[in-house]
């Protein structure tokens, strides 16, 4: 390296707090395990100590922030003239970008204005889908009213809003969030109509490929892995956990045991992928990645789990250890990843209850967050030990994401920036 070239480089890692900032791309994290690699965010904190910034967001939260270095992006909607954030009434579907140092709004922008044709849970809201990010692009999907693309400064660059409309189970809403792998972006589409995922070229917004699903409504969001030098795609579903090529969509392998509506998004190491569901039943499967066809019964499947599976939050996949909550509650249980030996079963954690976050991994403890606006700190072990249990005051639906040392976590009605006091600058 040139001395002028490494003068520049050092230059850079000294001039800006960021710049060494393992970024979170995507609501589950840079390895789609909920796990923060570097971060060593905050394990204390009130409703007013300990917040760097807090900024109002309209509509309801409930869709997670993403970060890339010093800009945090969120998507909301909200009736045009007021109301109740899920009212059968026009909503601006928005992308927010605030700076991350300070909480104030570097850009906003209306990405449409509809009226959703279908109704959604009474907590659920319009705008459920997380964004995620390149660095170069942010994306933002509101299913039914679109994709969007944007650059990281705030200019549409394409949309696609020719998806047609889900019609999800009981109405419950929309809120399946799309990934990025390399030049793609996985938009899936469960509903009780024509299911299908897409790939997307994703400066373009162009279908490389579609691969019709014989699915019913589901929630849960692609996670790509890569065995044997293929990256594959997996989904959770109702009928079947299924694998797809990335590069051809054509589907490798399939596995039924899965409950009804799945949301829990799959998470994978270890040379295994887990996928589990936990509505009107429960399953926990630990799949290994070669398999062909319907491997339903055969080596392939080395562990399943038929009791306290979760519903709404997703698998947490850290050091080993599987951490999933049961159905909506708080009750926490933690397997060996390799074995699916338990670890603890169902405990109970106060405070903690109508999980909707996914529990999330950095430095060493566990962060697991209830609607209650509760988060509780665990260590990260074979034994539950409960560090810290901290309230923001307010309902919390969505997952935290941690950079660098600090903690962004959304509430129903603002997005927090969570930094210790003596971290700030």
């Amino acid at each position: 390296m040139r001395k002028s070239t490494a003068f520049f480089v050092l230059f850079l890692c000294v001039s800006s707090p960021f710049a060494l900032a393992e970024n979170w791309a995507h609501w589950r994290g840079p390895t789609g395990n909920g796990t923060g690699g570097n971060a060593t965010p905050p394990i204390k904190w009130t409703s007013t100590e300990n917040i760097k910034w807090k900024v109002a967001i309209p509509g309801r939260g409930i869709s997670s922030p993403v970060i890339w270095e010093n800009r945090v992006f969120v998507t909301a909607s909200a009736p045009q003239n007021g109301g109740a954030p899920n009212a059968l009434t026009n909503h601006e579907f928005k992308v927010y970008c605030f700076d991350r140092s300070n909480g104030k709004e570097i850009w906003q922008k209306v990405a449409t204005i509809a009226t959703p044709h279908q109704k959604t849970h009474d907590t659920n809201g319009f705008a459920s889908a997380s964004p995620c990010t390149d660095g170069k692009h942010v994306y933002a999907h509101f299913g039914s009213r679109g994709l969007y693309c944007y650059t990281l400064d705030g200019e549409l660059k394409w949309k696609r809003d020719d998806f047609g409309q889900m019609q999800t189970l009981n109405g419950f809403g929309e809120g399946s969030s799309p990934t990025l792998e390399g030049d793609k972006i996985l938009v899936p589409w469960d509903h009780n109509g024509p299911s299908a995922l897409y790939a997307l070229n994703k400066l373009t917004g162009s279908t490389i490929w579609k691969m019709d699903r014989d699915e019913p409504t589901g929630w849960a969001t692609p996670l790509v892995t890569e065995h044997a030098g293929r990256k594959q795609i997996i989904m959770n579903g109702q009928n079947f956990a299924r694998s797809y090529d990335l590069e051809s969509g054509k589907e490798l392998w399939r596995c039924t045991g899965q409950t009804k509506r799945p949301v829990a998004s799959p998470v994978a190491g270890n040379g295994l992928v887990y996928v589990g569901s936990g509505f009107q039943g429960a399953f926990i499967g630990a799949f290994r990645l070669d398999g062909t066809g319907d491997i339903k019964g055969s080596d392939k499947v080395v562990w399943t789990i038929d009791h306290d599976a979760p519903d709404i939050s997703s698998l947490l996949l850290t050091s080993g250890r599987l951490y999933f909550h049961k159905g909506k509650s708080g009750s926490l249980s933690c397997v060996d990843a390799v074995t699916g030996k338990p670890h603890f079963v169902a405990q109970r954690i106060e405070g903690v209850d109508s999980t909707y976050a996914s529990p999330m991994a950095a430095n060493g403890h566990v962060y697991v967050t209830g609607r209650s606006g509760i988060t509780a700190v665990i260590k990260d072990a074979d034994q539950l030990a409960i560090v810290s249990t901290n309230d923001v005051g307010e309902t919390v639906s969505a997952t935290p994401a941690p950079v660098d040392n600090e903690l962004f976590l959304r509430g129903e009605n603002h997005l927090f920036c969570i930094a210790e006091s003596k971290s700030r600058e």
